[in-house]
């Protein structure tokens, strides 16, 4: 199977055509992979970092409150006993990592099954190049007006780090500024429409072919 995709200039205009090779596209199988890797990556997005203090970390007197036998209550060695208030927790958090491991070829699986998916769906966009007069929102405002893309979220994927881009679109909301080699599975189905460079759409293909 392979898919044709329009190239775009900055005014939505087609320039030219890019055909994407069939090793870049998989709709038979990766479900589960596409499953595996989202719940991975929001996993390694967790802190981890809630703490509670035992019985042994709470301050408190190491002193035994009243004698054992005599006085009708309950025995008790110590006031850092997780039962009495102000006490330490028992079984409470402690820090530690969340990151479930996936294999490479499945992450690559689910990336391949994600921008299949988006390919059909009619939501990957090529454009020729995003330049941009200057580093002003309102210049990435009117490119994205002339795509079409303005009224929902986006995934800008560019081939390498450009500060006028960044500077561009750093303050809409709306827009997910991506490098095409570091690009990942959530990041393709969290937008509404995903947008390439030509040149990041190469750096990618590269990536899954």
């Amino acid at each position: 199977m392979s898919k044709v995709l329009d190239i775009l200039d900055c005014q939505g205009a087609r320039i030219g055509s890019y055909e994407l090779p069939d090793a870049v596209l998989e709709l038979e199988k990766g479900e589960q992979a596409v499953h595996d890797a989202v719940v991975a990556f929001l996993a390694g997005m967790r802190a981890g970092t809630a703490k509670t203090k035992t019985r042994g970390e709470v301050r408190g007197t190491g002193a035994k409150p009243f004698r054992q036998k005599g006085n009708g209550r309950a025995r008790a060695g110590s006031r850092r006993n997780p039962v009495w208030t102000g006490g330490g927790v028992a079984f409470g958090p402690v820090p530690r990592s969340f990151a479930k491991k996936v294999n490479k070829k499945v992450l690559q699986l689910a990336l391949k099954r994600a921008f299949s998916e988006r390919v059909v769906d009619g939501d990957v966009i090529v454009v020729d190049k995003f330049a941009l007069a200057d580093h002003k929102t309102k210049s990435a405002v009117a490119i994205f007006k002339g795509l079409n893309v303005a009224d929902g979220t986006i995934l800008l994927n560019i081939a390498e780090y450009d500060e006028a881009i960044f500077c561009a679109t750093g303050n809409l909301p709306n827009v997910a500024l991506r490098g095409a080699d570091n690009v990942n599975t959530y990041d393709m189905l969290l937008c509404n429409k995903v947008v390439f460079t030509k040149d990041a759409l190469d750096t990618f293909v590269g990536r899954l072919a």
